[in-house]
C-alpha cells in the first residue's frame, strides 16, 4: 500500500508530538530529579521500618547525574537487636537501559569503611528479619526452572562492572566462638577480581582471584591461602568437622535453555582437601585432587545433575546422574557409573587416611563400577537398588597392611567393649572353646543361617534385596533402624577392621568383602565356622562354645531346636540375651512369635520338619545358676520386643 504525502505528514507530526511530550516529560523529571530520589528513598525507608523492624538512617544521600548515587554514613539496626550495618561511604552506578526497563544492573560500586556486624543469642539473630514471612500470601505453584533463573539473574545484576571496596569487615559471633573477615581491598577492573581477605586478625590471609563477566553469565574464582591451606576453625568448633584445601576454584561456563528447562553448566575443583570427622574416619582423610564438570539441570519440578556430567577423583572419573523431583511425589534418583579402569590407578586413587588395611596394596586387571538407586516417597518398599563391581582379569599382587588370607590359618581375635580390648582369643583348634563347624548342631547353623543370612552359601558377600529393604524400611523410619549386613560383612568387620562407626570404615569393609568373596580367598565353610566361633553371645561371651555353656551348659553339639533359635535371636543384641527368660528360666511369651517365624522359615527351607508348638519354645531353659539374675536393664522385668523394630526379622 502506497502512502500518501499527506499521511505522512500526519505521521511525521504525531511522531513529533509523542517525542516532544517525553522530552518534556524527561526533563521536568531530571529537574525534579532530586525530590523524586528523596521521596523514593523515604519510602523505601518507611518500608523498611514496617515490614522488616529496620532503623534506616542515612547522613546524606546525593544524586549524580541519573545513573549514579552517593550514600554517606549508612546505619542499619533492627529494633531491639544489636547493629547489623554501617558504612561511611557508598556510591553506586546503575546502567539507564535496564533501569527503563524495570531492573537494576549496577556499572560500579565503590564502597569505603563497613562493618556487616552478624549475632546470634540462643534463638534471636539480628539477621531473622530475612527470614520473616510478611502477611500472608497466596501459595503460587513452585517453578524451579524460573525461580532459579530470577536468582541467577538477580545475583548477576547486582554484580558491577566495576568495584572498588575499602576497608570492610564483617563479623559473625554467637555462643560457639567468633569469626572476623576483614578486607582491605576487595576489586572488580576489566572483568578481573582481586580480592585480600583476613581472617581473625591476620590469623590467616586468604585471596579471591579470578575473573566475572555477568551480562555472559560467566564466572572463574579461586580462593588461596598465604603459605597454608584454607582453614575453617569455626566449622569444627560448631560441627566437630575439621576441613582445609589449598586451593578451591568455582567456574560458570555456559548458562542455556532447553524448552522451559535452565541449564547450568560449570565446574568446581579442590587441590588437597582435608577432612577429619569422628563420623567420617578415625583419621585425617586426604583427597590431593578432586573436581566436577557438572551440567546441572533446572526444570519446573525437579532438579538434578545430568548424566553428562563428570566427577574427578585423583584422575579417576566417574559419571554421575542425580534428580531430585519436587511433586507431584517427591523421588530421590541416583546413578553412578565408570568404564573399565586400570584396577591399580582405582586402588591409587583412594583418599589417603580413608582404608588403612589397603594402604600399599598391589593389584592387576580392570575394574568397572556401576549403582543405581530410585525411590518414590508414596512407594518405599519398590525402591530399585543395585550395586556392582565388574572385573577382568583382576587379581591380587601384594597385600596391604592386612593380609585377607589370614582368616584361613590360625589368628588371633580380640574383642572390644567400648574401644577397650576385652581379652585375646585364639580362633584354632588349640583353643579348647574352638569348635569344628562339622561338630556343631545342625539345628544352631540352620537357625543362624535363616535368622542372618539365608543365602550364604550363595551369594558373593552381598544381597540387593536386602539391601532394598534396608533403604525402604529406614526411609519409612527416618532414622536407622534395619541393617543388611551379610555374615560375610559381620565378618569382615570383626577380623581386619577397628569397631569404629565411621562413613569411611564401612564403605572399606564393603570393599574387602568383595575381595575375600570375588576372588575366593576363604572358602564359605570356613568364613561361617570363624564367624560362629568368635561372634558375641552375651556380657564377654564369644564363641559358641562359650555361648552353649553360658546358657545351658552344653556342647554345641548337642543344643536342641529350641535352643538354636534362642541364640540366633540374639546375635544382633548378645547383652539382652538373659532379659528375655523368666525367674524359672523358662522363655517370656514375647519371643514366641519369633520362633514361629524362624521355625517356620526352617521348615520351609527342609532343614526341620513343620512343628505346631513353636518350634521348641516351650523346651528352653536356662541353666539353674544363671535363674533369678535380674537383667542389667533398669527394668528387668520386662521385653517389649516391638521395641526391636525390624531386628527381629531375618535378613530375607
Amino acid at each position: 500500500m502506497k502512502i500518501q504525502p499527506k499521511q505522512l505528514k500526519i505521521i511525521a507530526i504525531a511522531f513529533a508530538s509523542v517525542l516532544a511530550l517525553v522530552i518534556l516529560l524527561a526533563t521536568l523529571a531530571y529537574n525534579r530529579r532530586e525530590a523524586l530520589f528523596n521521596l523514593a528513598l523515604q519510602k523505601a525507608i518507611s518500608k523498611a521500618k514496617q515490614d522488616y523492624g529496620l532503623n534506616v538512617k542515612i547522613k546524606s544521600a546525593k544524586l549524580q547525574g541519573i545513573r549514579s548515587v552517593s550514600f554517606d554514613d549508612i546505619s542499619i539496626v533492627p529494633e531491639q537487636r544489636d547493629s547489623l550495618l554501617y558504612i561511611h561511604h557508598l556510591q553506586l552506578g546503575i546502567k539507564l537501559l535496564p533501569l527503563i526497563l524495570g531492573d537494576i544492573k549496577l556499572s560500579h560500586i565503590t564502597l569505603t569503611q563497613g562493618k556487616l556486624n552478624l549475632v546470634r543469642k540462643d534463638s534471636l539473630a539480628n539477621y531473622d528479619f530475612l527470614f520473616r514471612k510478611k502477611g500472608s500470601r497466596k501459595r503460587s505453584e513452585i517453578n524451579l526452572s524460573k525461580t532459579a533463573n530470577n536468582l541467577l539473574n538477580q545475583v548477576l545484576y547486582k554484580v558491577p562492572e566495576v568495584m572498588n571496596v575499602k576497608n570492610f569487615e564483617i563479623k559473625f559471633k554467637d555462643k560457639i566462638g567468633t569469626i572476623n573477615f576483614y578486607t582491605s581491598t576487595a576489586t572488580i577492573i576489566d572483568n578481573q577480581v582481586s580480592s585480600t581477605i583476613y581472617l581473625n586478625k591476620k590469623q590467616a590471609i586468604w585471596h579471591v582471584a579470578g575473573s566475572v563477566y555477568p551480562s555472559k553469565k560467566q564466572l572463574n574464582l579461586a580462593l588461596f591461602a598465604d603459605g597454608r591451606p584454607v582453614e575453617l576453625p569455626y566449622i569444627q568448633q560448631k560441627t566437630g568437622l575439621k576441613l582445609s584445601f589449598d586451593t578451591i576454584r568455582t567456574q560458570m561456563k555456559k548458562v542455556s535453555h532447553s524448552g522451559s528447562d535452565l541449564i547450568i553448566a560449570g565446574s568446581w575443583a579442590v587441590k588437597n582437601l582435608l577432612i577429619n570427622h569422628p563420623k567420617v574416619a578415625a583419621n585425617n582423610v586426604v583427597v590431593a585432587h578432586a573436581s566436577i564438570d557438572a551440567s546441572m539441570r533446572f526444570e519446573k519440578k525437579a532438579i538434578g545433575l545430568d548424566s553428562t556430567s563428570v566427577i574427578y577423583v585423583n584422575n579417576v572419573a566417574v559419571n554421575p546422574f542425580i534428580r531430585y523431583t519436587l511433586s507431584p511425589n517427591k523421588i530421590y534418583e541416583l546413578k553412578l557409573h565408570t568404564k573399565f579402569i586400570d584396577a591399580q590407578r582405582l586402588f591409587d586413587a583412594f583418599p589417603r587416611g580413608m582404608f588403612e588395611s589397603l594402604d600399599g596394596m598391589q593389584v592387576a586387571g580392570r575394574l568397572q563400577y556401576q549403582l543405581n538407586l530410585y525411590l518414590d516417597s508414596t512407594q518405599p518398599d519398590s525402591v530399585q537398588f543395585s550395586s556392582s563391581l565388574n572385573q577382568t582379569d583382576f587379581r591380587i599382587l601384594k597385600w596391604g597392611k592386612v593380609n585377607l588370607k589370614k582368616i584361613n590359618s590360625a589368628f588371633t581375635y580380640t574383642p572390644y567393649e567400648r574401644g577397650k580390648p576385652m581379652r585375646d582369643i585364639l580362633i584354632a583348634p588349640e583353643n579348647p572353646n574352638f569348635t569344628p563347624i562339622d561338630t556343631i548342631s545342625a539345628y544352631l547353623k540352620n537357625a543362624l543361617l535363616t535368622a542372618e543370612d539365608p543365602s550364604f552359601f550363595s551369594h558373593h558377600g552381598f544381597v540387593e534385596a536386602a539391601i532394598r529393604k534396608s533403604i525402604a524400611t529406614n526411609f519409612e523410619k527416618q532414622a536407622f533402624k534395619r541393617g543388611a549386613s551379610t555374615i560375610s560383612m559381620q565378618l569382615v568387620k570383626n577380623v581386619y577392621l577397628n569397631r569404629q562407626k565411621t562413613l569411611a570404615r564401612k564403605i572399606e569393609e564393603m570393599l574387602l568383602v568383595w575381595l575375600i568373596e570375588n576372588e575366593h580367598l576363604s572358602s564359605k565353610k570356613r568364613l561361617f565356622e570363624v564367624y560362629l566361633n568368635l561372634i558375641e553371645w552375651g556380657p564377654n561371651v564369644y564363641g559358641i562354645t562359650e555361648a552353649s555353656r553360658f546358657y545351658f551348659a552344653k556342647q554345641p553339639s548337642n543344643l536342641s531346636l529350641g535352643e538354636s533359635i534362642f541364640l540366633a535371636s540374639i546375635v544382633p543384641r548378645p547383652k539382652s540375651g538373659l532379659r528375655f527368660f523368666e525367674p524359672d528360666g523358662h522363655l517370656r511369651t514375647t519371643l514366641r512369635g519369633y520362633f514361629k517365624l524362624i521355625g517356620g522359615l526352617m521348615a520351609k527351607r527342609g532343614t526341620v520338619p513343620s512343628d505346631n508348638n513353636a518350634y521348641g519354645f516351650y523346651d528352653v531353659r536356662l541353666k539353674e545358676s544363671l535363674r533369678h539374675i535380674p537383667s542389667s536393664g533398669s527394668d528387668s522385668t520386662k521385653v517389649d520386643l516391638e521395641d526391636e523394630g525390624d531386628l527381629f526379622e531375618p535378613i530375607l
